[in-house]
């Protein structure tokens, strides 16, 4: 690449795809033909992602539909894996003019969590990305940031709150990757032709064919109970989501008052 690496005397090098994240490495300028950046590249990727998954997303793919050359996008991005690190970052493009609901902790920080599900499932390939550490691109710790300030008026020590964040990203993240792997596993399926004959599973149901009272008595009871259902279709995904949240939060009041001394609180009435 015609990009240097601009971290100066002193500053330690950052690893490919950071650097250009943070300004310590020159943009490409030189191409066959004007018109090609960083941000063209990156957005047609994203846009790609979006469209296909992540296996649609290769640098031979985004410069066919950009009009250029493979080798010219290395004039730009190094490789495909700093490729997706500037995916990632765009995925969070806005987060730093996000407004969070509610006038307490509680309300803010649930608004902060369902704004990072929202924010995957706009682009679900985000539950298909490699991740090897927590992601360091701006808009992500942008957005890290923005939790830790919903808990301020907390008196918790700072280290706690960033484990409270920490902790519901990586739930959003999880929950949001069975949900959207459930999501192409069904599309894969319709596109392979006409199921064969029976039932449509849903975990529920496959519970209730597959458990017997004597050996699992507990599962026996949930697959069977009014909470489910007679005809079960499974529960719905945003309203377990929306419930794992919520005692994710309980637990984080309850870390509040140890802290402040207090008696721990009851859960809030849902």
């Amino acid at each position: 690449m015609s990009a240097q690496n601009s971290s100066g005397p002193g500053r330690p090098r950052l690893p490919p795809g950071l650097d250009l994240l943070w300004g310590r490495r020159e943009r490409g300028a030189r191409g066959p033909r004007p018109g090609l950046s960083v941000d063209a590249i990156v957005a047609a990727a994203v846009g790609i992602a979006d469209a296909e998954g992540l296996d649609g997303v290769s640098m031979a793919r985004v410069a066919k539909e950009l009009g250029f050359t493979t080798m010219s996008l290395y004039r730009h991005v190094a490789s495909k894996d700093e490729l997706l690190q500037l995916m990632w970052n765009a995925s969070a493009l806005g987060v730093e003019t996000l407004t969070l609901a509610g006038d307490r902790w509680r309300e803010r920080l649930r608004s902060w969590a369902l704004f990072q599900r929202e924010m995957i499932d706009r682009h679900p390939w985000i539950t298909q990305m490699p991740m090897a550490a927590p992601p360091l691109a701006p808009n992500s710790l942008t957005f890290i940031e923005l939790g830790l300030a919903t808990l301020d008026d907390t008196g918790l020590p700072d280290a706690e709150k960033l484990r409270i964040v920490g902790l519901l990203s990586s739930y959003t993240l999880s929950e949001a990757r069975m949900a959207h792997d459930a999501a192409r596993a069904a599309r894969a399926a319709a596109a392979a032709g006409p199921p064969v004959a029976g039932p449509g599973w849903t975990f529920e149901s496959l519970l209730r064919e597959l458990v017997d009272v004597r050996t699992y008595p507990r599962l026996h009871a949930i697959a069977w109970s009014d909470a489910i259902g007679d005809n079960p279709s499974g529960f719905d995904e945003s309203e377990e989501f929306a419930h794992g949240i919520d005692v994710i939060l309980d637990g984080v009041a309850a870390l509040i008052a140890r802290h402040a001394g207090r008696p721990e609180p009851s859960a809030p009435s849902r």
